[in-house]
């Protein structure tokens, strides 16, 4: 199962314009590619799009988007770095009467903050000194752990955007080092 865009990724794809052009951009989480893609229409001077979903990597390819089968940053060259790192993660709390397929894209863990929290953990390796991290959170999302692990890390976010829908609040974060 590929996540399909919905109001989240739409979301987050209508700010990137604004940040990308001749910017190194990594995709993680990529899904259907509709952050790559917008990235590469809007003049990145590079991206790559990463998917633990190996059908989810095909339609990449077949979209001419480079991609990579990869945990998160397990694929990643170590000394890779970018301007730019885009994750519209799985951010719900676990709900057991949803099917196991659907949960492997929406559910962030039992909580639902922890694939954001490794994300964070492994991200700032990838970062440019005065590079940004593009990260979607839900109103679902517990954010103190989050928010925590972002001071803790030299780093500091700001929401850029928000969209209130019937049942839940969508924020992208900007998450930077502090210096930068």
């Amino acid at each position: 199962m590929i996540y399909q865009p919905s109001e989240d990724s739409y979301l987050l794809a209508s700010i990137i314009s604004k940040y990308v052009k001749n910017k190194s951009v990594l995709d993680v989480g990529a899904g259907s590619g509709i952050l790559a893609e917008t990235a590469k229409k809007s003049g990145a001077k590079s991206v790559l799009a990463v998917d633990i979903n190996s059908n989810a990597i095909k339609l990449l390819k077949q979209k001419n988007i480079p991609a990579i089968k990869s945990n998160l940053f397990s694929k990643i060259k170590k000394n890779k770095k970018f301007d730019f790192i885009f994750c519209n993660p799985p951010y719900l709390p676990e709900d057991k009467r949803e099917d196991k397929k659907s949960q492997k894209i929406t559910t962030g863990g039992k909580k639902g903050d922890e694939f954001i929290l490794k994300f964070i953990k492994q991200a700032e390796n990838y970062l440019n000194k005065n590079g940004k991290i593009l990260l979607l959170l839900s109103s679902f999302t517990p954010r103190n752990k989050i928010i925590s692990l972002i001071n803790k890390s030299n780093l500091n976010y700001k929401i850029i955007i928000s969209k209130n829908l019937f049942f839940e609040t969508l924020e992208v974060w900007e998450v930077k080092y502090n210096n930068a």
